[in-house]
């Protein structure tokens, strides 16, 4: 439209694209020999940053090179071969190519009417998911932010179908190895803390079956009301699986809710041993995914799968008068009725895109590298005269330290966090730290795509090698 301030020629939009694009294919081409991580400081960043908003225009390019290097270079590279902190993240480039198009086409998802063709794209996708841990066609689902809007969705769906307004002396049993998401989504929906319980854990840090049916039948005979159980598909701090079959059966017999946490280790379940080690998800009644971890989505894409899929309706559906028009007919599907977004972006486009290109076996196979090379790290821990093992190679996280002759807990914790600052700070490799029976722990996790061998053996011997100060 003639003078419109916000609108671009076809020619400009797509020099500006293309300069886009060339930017990311040269990043991810050069990420090896990129530093893992580069620190910078609130007052570095004000200096190089803080300013008011132009009143006018400016050219584009040196816009987009002042991003590229006062703002972009100071982060965490999380699909570095060599970042094995935390959770890394390396998406595949069909699926970056989805999100794109998905912002492109700037999708309203939160009804069928707003979104017919990638709203069953969604509900195609979440059939492969349900099909890969065996849910019956009865679950359903959505794509959702992440694990953290997961555990949340799952929470807010089981309090709402299972315990209505009064909750009050309602329990919520967790391991001391639940993710925090789900301790900040019972505090979000109003459960006080003493109304989460730690089960005990046995020395795998899996929850012990037998102490929560113990601690169920007490809280039973005190006159509270055992409601849930989350359970870990993949621990943050080990990998640990908790005993999904024996925790099933206890949550049937007394009538808890379960939910499986599975936002890191669930898509595992690809692969042979997976599907062995996660034996009993499919009967949770919900399960948390994370498709931008073991599927290599961009950051932003989780998944909740409800096994009797219409509770999702029950806790969720909503209907004010300015959205009659789109009332849903017959099978159709309005995912706003099935959590806490009405705006939501087309999330399923980038996971179609990937799965089409490259095929399950493609991803089946990088799961199990990184689930090798994990067990490639234990190996040379174990053969190492300086490191020491704390927890064994479980999914793909292995913690261990490094040890000095003579030296307390306290000068060993000095040196070993010294060493995760020093290799993030050396840019060769990142590793993150943990407690384990409350010793401090160096924690390695693979789960890139692109980390091989050799980027495996360069961060322990760094971390090997390393001078250390206790």
């Amino acid at each position: 439209m003639a003078g419109d301030p916000l609108e671009l020629d076809a020619e400009t939009m797509r020099r500006l694209g293309y300069r886009i694009v060339d930017v990311l294919v040269q990043r991810i081409a050069s990420l090896d020999a990129q530093p893992v991580w580069q620190r910078a400081t609130r007052a570095e960043m004000e200096a190089r940053l803080r300013e008011p908003p132009p009143e006018g225009p400016r050219e584009f390019d040196p816009l987009l090179e002042r991003l590229l290097h006062d703002v972009l270079p100071y982060a965490q590279r999380t699909d570095h071969p060599r970042f094995f902190a935390y959770i890394p993240g390396g998406p595949s480039w069909p699926s970056i190519l989805g999100d794109l198009l998905a912002s492109g086409f700037n999708v309203f998802q939160g009804t069928w009417l707003g979104g017919a063709g990638p709203s069953e794209v969604e509900l195609v996708v979440l059939d492969w998911f349900k099909e890969w841990i065996g849910y019956p066609d009865a679950g359903a689902g959505l794509l959702v932010s992440g694990g953290s809007e997961a555990n949340l969705t799952a929470l807010a769906c089981a309090r709402a179908t299972r315990l209505g307004a009064r909750f009050g002396n309602a329990v919520v049993y967790v391991s001391s190895q639940v993710h925090s998401s789900v301790e900040r989504a019972a505090r979000v929906l109003g459960f006080r803390a003493d109304q989460l319980k730690s089960v005990a854990i046995d020395e795998r840090y899996r929850m012990r079956p037998d102490s929560l049916a113990e601690a169920v039948a007490a809280d039973a005979r005190a006159g509270l009301r055992p409601f849930l159980v989350a359970a870990n598909a993949g621990a943050t701090n080990t990998g640990a699986i908790d005993p999904l079959p024996e925790l099933a059966d206890v949550c049937a017999e007394r009538g808890l809710w379960l939910h499986v946490d599975g936002a890191y280790g669930g898509f595992a379940a690809l692969t042979e041993r997976g599907r062995a080690w996660l034996a009993g998800i499919e009967r949770a009644d919900s399960v948390t995914l994370d498709p931008h971890k073991w599927l290599y989505q961009p950051w932003g894409t989780g998944c909740l799968l409800v096994r009797e899929g219409g509770l999702l309706g029950e806790a969720f559906h909503v209907l004010p008068d300015y959205l009659q028009d789109a009332q849903v007919r017959g099978a159709e599907v309005n995912f706003a009725d099935r959590g806490i977004q009405l705006t939501r972006p087309a999330r399923a486009l980038k996971i179609w895109l990937s799965l089409q290109f490259f095929g399950v076996a493609a991803f089946r196979a990088a799961v199990d590298t990184a689930l090798d090379l994990a067990v490639f790290a234990q190996e040379r821990i174990e053969r190492s005269a300086s490191l020491e093992l704390l927890s064994p190679a479980t999914l793909g996280i292995v913690c261990f330290r490094r040890v000095i002759e003579g030296a307390g807990e306290e000068a060993l914790e000095r040196a070993n966090a010294g060493l995760v600052t020093g290799l993030a700070e050396s840019g060769v490799g990142f590793v993150s730290s943990t407690r384990l029976g409350g010793r401090y722990a160096l924690r390695l996790c693979v789960e890139n795509h692109r980390s091989r061998a050799e980027d495996v053996e360069r961060v322990l011997g760094w971390l090997e090698a390393a001078p250390v100060s206790h």
